[in-house]
């Protein structure tokens, strides 16, 4: 494996995380917004990562294997009801729909896609500066 396929790698972890947060970011922005139906109502998302060969980099017997974002789920939780009749979003029956959004979930998520991100960007930076030690010692 070369430090250029170590690069790939972690840029590929990079572009997922990015997505993880981006989409978490949209979870967390519609925690509390309200509907007045089930089809209305916001559901969690949450993406789906699959690994994908950087075969043009395989010194080894295994393929090299970044990841990819293979799509966006939607969370199959149940919705919560709640009932406030002077909402202005209320039914007949003086309910509101509300996402099944878990806020601490969340930020649980938020914070381990966040710190996946910084260790990729320091593989890279570790990676860069063993290239740029390898290129000091040919003068």
């Amino acid at each position: 494996m070369s430090l250029f396929s170590v690069m790939n790698i972690a840029g590929t972890a990079l572009a997922a995380q990015t997505v993880r947060l981006n989409v978490t970011a949209s979870n967390m922005a519609n925690a509390d917004s309200a509907a007045s139906s089930i089809e209305r109502t916001y559901r969690a998302r949450h993406p789906v990562f699959n690994p994908q060969p950087l075969d043009e980099f395989a010194f080894d017997e295994a393929p090299n294997v970044g990841v990819q974002v293979a799509g966006i789920v939607e969370s199959d939780a149940p919705l919560r009801r709640e009932y406030q009749p002077g909402h202005p979003l209320a039914d007949a029956d003086g309910y509101v729909f509300l996402p099944n959004v878990n806020v601490v979930e969340e930020m649980a998520n938020m914070i381990s896609a966040s710190r996946s991100y910084q260790t990729n960007v320091e593989i890279m930076e570790a990676s860069k500066q063993m290239l740029t030690r390898t290129l000091a010692l040919g003068q």
